[in-house]
């Protein structure tokens, strides 16, 4: 078969039919996953809560106790306009709306350079991907990240193209705003602006490869970064004196304790870069060298899991590491020169993100998402550029081309439409759409602590205070004035581990914080409790006798009210 026969194969109508279906139905199923109250864990901690609180106190205002206020807020501002509105579903739409910027942000940049069923092929790989999945029907803010981040890289490669300053000014200023929106735009920039230099001068051609335009294509790209992302640094820099609080606080405040110094975006400790993640690995899942070293192809694979760190917490998909690496194995037969060192900065973007990602020490598919896209693309070279030579050197009948090119297809959707469907099995959202659950009954089939939090919310007095303890920082759905014990020096459990201290001294530190009532996960504050000293233990049951009534209990977690 020719090549142009072969490129039948690629522009078949009923292909683009059936892939515009396909992109409909998942589209549709999407949207009515999304169609359900929040009980996503950030959605809970940060992305709702702390908008709710700006609501409440009438502005945006410091609060030290939630380390999760310091972020940067570009989304969660959109998300406090929809709980102004008086929606918290509306959140997920404004989050899956990043998602369908993003796939038509690739799918007019495949359109240009792949025949079209490509650039459709690629909108729908890329929005039934799983991890896509799961974040378009949750209140985070990822998806934000990874359309700015797309998009600054785009939008370079377009510079390159037209030569026009704007185009890179714009790129960074899309950097700037992935920064607004997640620390791991910091990451981004980075890595983009130590490519930008290097992207120009690969596109000139040889007796104009100077370094001062590169060099000063690269500042001007990282101060509009700057510019974009300054509302949050400057907050952060009047309030704490960090800029990106409570990152590298150790750096910009010598006197921070080294505690403070070691989270991650997300709040999560950090593990000492590639060797803590291999040492941690070991020790909690008992990985053998083989697992560790193939950890980077693993991710991709059927073993990685949502909600379950063990196995990355997160789901991709396999077609993203093997078509790629057959668009790398083919590029030097790309005869055009310009997609050639597209291809080239894709790759290598996706390589050193991964990288640095990794040697944060924390390996969750989450904070790896921003590689998505350009994967995506890179899977659409391998897949064109494979399947039009296999099909021009060994088959002579199109219906038989056209069959060799649906196999990957279907073996591609079918992977994310099966964990479309089991999505659909676990979030369970036609129970609440077709009214068989209240909202009330929905969220406390999601979430145990759900009930406790109404019957706080009902029966409390106003002047109530909640002292929350093993809760991890999920407040959206309690009303009444809380405070979370999170571990530090000056909180209960640590309390309880100090010399001396008697059961009567904590009743009085209850009644001198204001606390009237506390809200305890029962089952990991006794896995604590066993960790701790005879005494202590005793002196806990001391204080549940003598000054804890439990007004309401479900599953492991009691409302107990302080005396």
């Amino acid at each position: 078969m020719t090549s142009q026969q072969a490129s039948f194969v690629g522009e078949h109508k009923s292909i683009r039919w059936l892939l515009a279906v396909c992109l409909a139905l998942a589209v549709v199923c999407v949207a009515l996953l999304a169609y359900t109250p929040p009980f996503d864990r950030d959605g809970l901690i940060h992305h709702l809560q702390i908008p709710k609180l700006y609501l409440q106190h009438g502005s945006i205002y410091e609060i030290p106790d939630l380390v999760f206020s310091y972020y940067p807020m570009n989304l969660d501002m959109l998300y406090m306009g929809a709980l102004w509105l008086g929606s918290d579903i509306l959140p997920k739409y404004i989050h899956m709306a990043f998602a369908f910027a993003t796939a038509l942000l690739l799918f007019f940049h495949l359109k240009k350079r792949l025949p079209d069923t490509y650039a459709w092929l690629g909108a729908i790989f890329f929005l039934s991907i799983p991890v896509i999945v799961k974040l378009s029907v949750t209140v985070y803010v990822d998806l934000g990240l990874v359309f700015f981040s797309t998009a600054a890289l785009l939008l370079l490669f377009r510079w390159l193209e037209t030569k026009r300053w704007q185009h890179l000014l714009l790129a960074g200023f899309c950097g700037g705003l992935g920064i607004g929106t997640k620390y791991n735009g910091l990451l981004v920039l980075f890595i983009l602006t130590f490519m930008v230099p290097v992207l120009w001068i690969r596109s000139q051609v040889s007796h104009q490869r100077a370094a001062g335009p590169a060099v000063k294509a690269a500042v001007l790209f990282c101060l509009a970064a700057l510019l974009a992302a300054s509302p949050w640094l400057i907050r952060n820099a009047v309030w704490t004196g960090n800029p990106i609080y409570p990152l590298y606080n150790g750096f910009f405040n010598r006197a921070a304790t080294p505690a403070e110094d070691t989270t991650t975006s997300d709040g999560e400790a950090q593990g000492g870069g590639v060797r803590g993640v291999f040492a941690t690995r070991h020790v909690l899942y008992g990985e053998n060298i083989w697992q560790l070293l193939l950890l980077p192809v693993r991710i991709f694979f059927h073993e990685a899991q949502d909600d379950d760190p063990r196995y990355f917490d997160g789901r991709l998909n396999p077609f993203l590491l093997i078509l790629p690496l057959l668009a790398l194995l083919c590029i030097r037969k790309q005869a055009n020169k310009r997609i050639q060192r597209e291809q080239i900065a894709l790759a290598t973007f996706c390589l050193l993100y991964f990288l640095f990602a990794f040697n944060t020490g924390v390996l969750r598919i989450r904070y790896l998402v921003p590689m998505v896209p350009f994967l995506v693309i890179l899977s659409m070279y391998g897949l064109h550029h494979n399947i039009e030579m296999l099909t021009a050197k060994h088959v002579a009948k199109q219906n038989v081309a056209l069959a060799i090119w649906l196999l990957p297809i279907t073996l591609m959707l079918i992977w994310n439409g099966h964990y479309l469907y089991g999505q659909f099995k676990k979030i369970d959202p036609l129970s609440y759409i077709n009214g068989r659950l209240s909202r009330d009954e929905y969220l406390a089939k999601q979430l145990p602590e759900y009930q406790v939090m109404q019957y706080a919310n009902k029966h409390l007095p106003a002047s109530a205070k909640i002292l929350c303890v093993f809760m991890g920082w999920r407040g959206y759905y309690l009303d009444k004035p809380h405070s979370f014990d999170y571990g530090n020096q000056n909180g209960l459990i640590a309390l309880l581990n100090k010399p001396e201290i008697t059961v009567e001294k904590i009743g009085q530190w209850l009644k001198e914080k204001g606390f009237s009532h506390l809200l305890i996960r029962r089952d990991l504050l006794y896995n604590q409790l066993r960790n701790e000293e005879i005494s202590t233990q005793q002196l806990w049951v001391k204080l549940e006798q003598r000054h804890l009534l439990p007004l309401s209990s479900n599953q492991e977690y009691t409302l107990y009210q302080a005396f």
